[in-house]
């Protein structure tokens, strides 16, 4: 061909470079990570090397039914042999580029192919903000139901019982037409919803009397909550030592349901089912933890010179004679055993070694804060009333007292 003559033949083709695709892939049960991966088309050797990857950041043991696999990959030139690969016949094979796994809500493993072909693994851990949140409502048959309805999360509710078990008895108090406000925190992370927060106000109206209470750290670092005085929502003992359970029999004389005679019931019974948590209720030491007659599983605890407290009828022990326990703390299991008709916890109070009425006895105060500590907490409830009002214009009484501030 000479200088002057033009080439009319087609170019030669240029091969595109192989496209990246992700894809999603559900773990279900019996499913393991090589198992997974080489059912997508990745060589069970380049598998192996990603899972060593991933096990510095990630057990695979701890993969569980319902987590996700995002899984970056793209085609091989050449099909590999199926004996070699793992890789089934007439499955495409695939190169891996990256994998992702969202372990939790805020934290994501990450295994990434590098330039020589090792791969690289990595955890990443989303930015979490607090996002304070308001909510209230009207009782109409219960508590729970109202604050559901109000888009409470169940571990908010909890807290909120919790914080009101002091004073409030959900058993016999609660009645229709009351109502309950508060301001809490949701956790959120690029911009979804991961977990809740702490209660920071609480407030509830029970047959027209208010309680509400801030959250305050006292000057040992330590969380409570506090009235509008200072005081410690926290007594020295809980009235009740049980969540969500009934009072079947109260303190006094009563027709024995075994014996089948009048007999003086020196406690009160809630009726929940077997295995429910007790809590201790108060801190204290524990005297007795072990079977005792016809109160079958038994535990007492002294809580100070004048009180202790008695627990009665336990499927399970988790405390020991002589421990120290925490209010609060899991104690024991409801149970049916010693002299019983069915699963409930008997509950004592002793004042000065009598045993008296856990729901009428006059319970000691908890911490009451004086000095800079007072200072201190006014201006946070000030602070927070503020942005209660702030979030919420409806007439709850925390609103209500803001706008007096």
């Amino acid at each position: 061909m000479g200088p002057n003559d033009i080439d009319l033949s087609e170019p030669a083709a240029v091969l595109a470079p192989p496209k990246e695709v992700t894809r999603v892939l559900a773990v279900g049960k019996g499913d393991t990570l090589m198992g997974m991966l080489t059912n997508a088309g990745i060589d069970r050797r380049i598998a192996h090397d990603a899972i060593a990857a991933l096990s510095t950041v990630f057990s695979p043991r701890k993969l569980r039914p319902g987590h996700e696999l995002y899984v970056t990959m793209m085609p091989e030139t050449e099909q590999a042999d199926p004996a070699q690969s793992g890789v089934a016949a007439g499955i495409e094979a695939m190169q891996l580029v990256s994998l992702r796994l969202p372990e939790t809500p805020i934290r994501d493993v990450q295994v990434s192919r590098l330039d020589d072909g090792a791969y690289e693994a990595e955890a990443l851990e989303k930015t979490t903000e607090m996002a304070p949140t308001v909510a209230s409502g009207h009782i109409q048959t219960s508590l729970y139901e109202a604050a559901l309805d109000a888009g409470v999360p169940a571990t908010v509710l909890n807290d909120l019982i919790q914080i009101f078990s002091f004073d409030i008895d959900f058993q016999r108090e609660v009645q229709k037409g009351d109502k309950f406000a508060l301001l809490y925190d949701l956790v959120t992370a690029d911009g979804a919803i991961v977990d809740t927060g702490a209660i920071q106000v609480a407030e509830m109206t029970v047959r027209g009397e208010l309680h509400r209470y801030y959250r305050f750290k006292d000057e040992h670092g330590f969380w409570d909550y506090f009235d509008e005085k200072g005081q410690s929502v926290r007594k020295a003992l809980l009235r009740t030592p049980i969540d969500g359970a009934r009072l079947t029999s109260g303190f006094g004389k009563r027709k024995h349901p075994i014996l089948g005679y009048t007999k003086m019931h020196r406690g009160v019974d809630f009726a929940a089912p077997t295995g429910t948590p007790i809590y201790a209720a108060g801190d204290g030491t524990v005297e007795v933890a072990g079977r005792n007659g016809g109160y079958g599983n038994y535990i007492r605890i002294r809580h100070n010179g004048t009180y202790k407290t008695a627990y009665a009828h336990l499927s399970r022990i988790k405390v020991k004679k002589g421990s120290h326990v925490r209010q609060g703390q899991v104690i024991g299991m409801v149970g049916t055993t010693g002299r019983s008709t069915g699963p409930h916890l008997h509950y004592e109070v002793h004042q000065n070694n009598k045993q008296t009425n856990p729901l009428s006895v006059k319970l000691p105060t908890g911490k009451k804060l004086t000095g800079n500590q007072l200072a201190a907490f006014k201006k946070r409830q000030a602070e927070l009333d503020s942005q209660y009002a702030k979030l919420d214009t409806s007439s709850s009484d925390v609103a209500t007292a803001a706008g007096e501030q």
